[in-house]
């Protein structure tokens, strides 16, 4: 964190892999994917490797649940926050985070996302009231000539005394979530050609 507010280069790769970097474009974190075959995940690690936090999808949640462990640990006793969408079916990016201290349905979030992922335009909240804090907005960046590839890239904005490394673990949930939502619709539209097909021949 820093006591003055600045801006980070999230560049979206393939597969989950995220590079996260300062405006000078050194390396500050790595987000890395780790699926297994019961679990999805992602792993947050410092520029040199070493982890930071563990997400993981809860499975069979109706309202696509995530948890974060401390480390590379997926123990109970090392989660230090989870998320989940407030609503089951929704057309715009929202996301509630709730403090490891917080497993009640009934409980106020203490963190929400809300915004449009499509666009690249989400906002980062401290509390759940209109009067929340901002903590981190994105905003796509601006086309350079020289890199053919800032179509994967975006901006986001640290406010002061934020941990940056929270910021950005947030930011790969979502991005996480939305690449299951796209491999999902790709197997429905698979499965569907091939109903399709077999009908017709």
């Amino acid at each position: 964190m820093a006591p003055y507010p600045f801006d980070l280069i999230v560049d979206l790769n393939s597969g989950g892999n995220l590079v996260i970097t300062d405006m000078n474009h050194k390396v500050l974190l790595k987000v890395k994917s780790c699926n297994t075959t019961f679990h999805h995940g992602r792993m947050l690690l410092h520029a040199d490797g070493t982890p930071i936090v563990r997400v993981r999808e809860k499975i069979l949640s109706k309202h696509n649940r995530w948890k974060v462990f401390k480390g590379d640990s997926t123990s109970s006793s090392n989660m230090l926050f989870s998320t989940k969408q407030p609503s089951i079916i929704q057309f715009k990016t929202s996301l509630h985070v709730f403090l490891a201290n917080k497993m009640n349905e009934k409980d106020v979030c203490d963190f929400k996302i809300k915004g449009s992922w499509s666009k690249k335009k989400c906002t980062i909240y401290m509390g759940d009231s209109h009067s929340s804090t901002i903590i981190a907005q994105m905003r796509k960046m601006q086309k350079s000539k020289k890199d053919k590839f800032d179509k994967d890239k975006f901006v986001v904005t640290i406010s002061p005394n934020v941990d940056y490394a929270f910021v950005i673990t947030l930011i790969a949930i979502v991005d996480a979530m939305k690449n299951l939502d796209k491999e999902y619709a790709e197997q429905i539209s698979t499965s569907t050609s091939q109903v399709i097909g077999a009908t017709a021949s």
